[in-house]
């Protein structure tokens, strides 16, 4: 873990999960549209109120743009689980960080104002809540300290926070006026 990260007193963290290889996309992710949507994601956590952004990377590791940090995640290859676990472990010692606010790369219409609009709701050590576009819940989430020990436990595979957010009451924050909050699975160079 990098020192600077360990250094950190913060509130609110953004975390961009990027680590994986994007089987589907048919490259990392984290490489899409020249690192635009890399950029997009990082400018909307903090331009939408995170203290700080860091981004997982795994199976590709570019130069990551300022302000964030990257966490590099050496276990990627088992899924965004260990993205997740990497993220929460690094927070833990960060000092007054209370919130991960969890953001994928693939969603690249969500800007500042949808972040913005979720901290502003829910932002605290027993915050549980997500996006949602249209009532269909997306990214980013939003989740307190108090709730990092169980999603720990929880976490396996290639669902992240998933499994812990279906058996646990989770506050939506609908964001469909402001972001379809698309999650571009294929690339439609490869179709």
């Amino acid at each position: 873990m990098d020192s600077q990260i360990r250094r950190e007193r913060l509130r609110a963290i953004g975390v961009v999960l990027a680590a994986g290889s994007g089987r589907r996309y048919g490259r990392p992710k984290i490489l899409a549209e020249h690192g635009r949507w890399l950029e997009s994601a990082i400018n909307a956590l903090a331009d939408g109120g995170c203290a700080a952004v860091w981004v997982t990377t795994g199976a590709a590791r570019p130069p990551i743009p300022a302000p964030a940090l990257e966490l590099y995640v050496p276990e990627w290859f088992h899924g965004l689980s260990q993205s997740v676990r990497a993220a929460v472990a690094a927070a833990s010692t960060a000092g007054t960080c209370h919130t991960l606010v969890l953001h994928i790369v693939d969603t690249p219409d969500v800007g500042a104002d949808v972040v913005a609009r979720l901290l502003s709701v829910h932002s605290g050590v027993h915050t549980l809540a997500r996006v949602s576009f249209r009532g269909v819940p997306g990214h980013p989430v939003a989740i307190g300290r108090s709730h990092w020990p169980a999603l720990t436990r929880s976490l396996t595979g290639d669902t992240g926070a998933g499994n812990y957010l279906r058996t646990h009451n989770v506050h939506l924050v609908e964001c469909g006026d402001l972001a379809t909050g698309a999650d571009i699975d294929w690339n439609p160079q490869q179709t």
